[in-house]
């Protein structure tokens, strides 16, 4: 009777076959996957070359590479700097209506570009336009506004219906919808569409579909845009006093008009504060919305 020993172990010759395929289609995949990586490198340091290269072209033909004239103009600014101190604050009581002249129309035009965006906001987002052209079309509007500075309104305006708060709550109101109009409809359009679905699916109309499925869910970025707008807009309206819409800008052409630099420092004291203190009632309103 043979002796019974561990006999040598056979491995099926179809599973060798499957290892080594396998083996060789993980070392394909590395390889593609290596040198997808090495593309990406390529293409991402070709990108920031142009870019660098962009900056650098930029910063010398604006002369900031020209040392000989920042060593000139440095020293000047200096001299006025130094000419501002101390401020000037004889004159406060006269900057209270101005200031909240300022304050008004940086409101009424935050109140008129929500207003304006709100349906054009709609109709520029894929997902609520009714139809390409009228996207198309939305669009093209949203942008015309936002290529325009608000200054160039004013001065428009200023023309149109003549001076005071009005022509600055119209320019700054129809610059701010081609902004606030555009994160409305970008955050519209990245609106979850499960409940609209649903909405729809439940026989509502467009109208329902977007009260019920759409508004609910950017309620808090359509707040957030618009407290930054107004933060934005106050600032912007201190400029549109320049130009004769009103405000405390007109105070700080005035002043430096007659080369009353004290004062001119006193009123940017005070613009500096009131704009502290509507970045942090802002900060506090958005809070609450979120």
């Amino acid at each position: 009777m043979p002796a019974r020993g561990n006999a040598p172990k056979t491995v099926p010759v179809t599973m060798t076959m499957n290892s080594d395929a396998f083996e060789t289609a993980a070392r394909d995949r590395f390889d593609e996957l290596l040198q997808r990586e090495r593309r990406g490198q390529a293409a991402l340091t070709i990108q920031v070359a142009v870019v660098v290269a962009a900056v650098l072209a930029s910063l010398w033909a604006t002369g900031m590479f020209d040392g000989e004239r920042l060593s000139e103009g440095l020293p000047a600014i200096g001299v006025v700097g130094s000419e501002m101190f101390p401020p000037d604050f004889t004159r406060w009581d006269q900057w209270i209506a101005p200031m909240v002249d300022t304050i008004a129309m940086s409101v009424a035009g935050t109140f008129l570009a929500v207003v304006l965006s709100v349906p054009l906001a709609f109709l520029a987002a894929k997902n609520t336009a009714p139809n390409r052209i009228v996207y198309s079309s939305a669009r093209m509007l949203l942008n015309a506004l936002r290529s325009i500075p608000e200054l160039i309104m004013g001065i428009i305006f200023v023309a149109a219906v003549g001076f005071g708060m009005l022509p600055g709550v119209l320019a700054l109101g129809l610059h701010s919808v081609g902004m606030v109009g555009k994160f409305f409809a970008e955050a519209i359009e990245h609106a979850h569409p499960a409940p609209i679905e649903a909405a729809q699916a439940a026989g509502a109309s467009p109208l329902q579909v977007i009260a019920h499925g759409v508004i609910p869910q950017v309620f808090t970025q359509f707040a957030d845009v618009t407290m930054y707008r107004w933060e934005y807009n106050f600032r912007a309206s201190t400029v549109m006093g320049m130009v004769g819409a009103g405000g405390i800008g007109t105070e700080l052409v005035g002043s430096l008009r007659l080369l009353d630099y004290p004062q001119v420092c006193a009123i940017l004291i005070v613009i500096l504060v009131a704009v502290s203190i509507v970045d942090g009632l802002s900060g506090l309103l958005r809070r609450r919305f979120q």
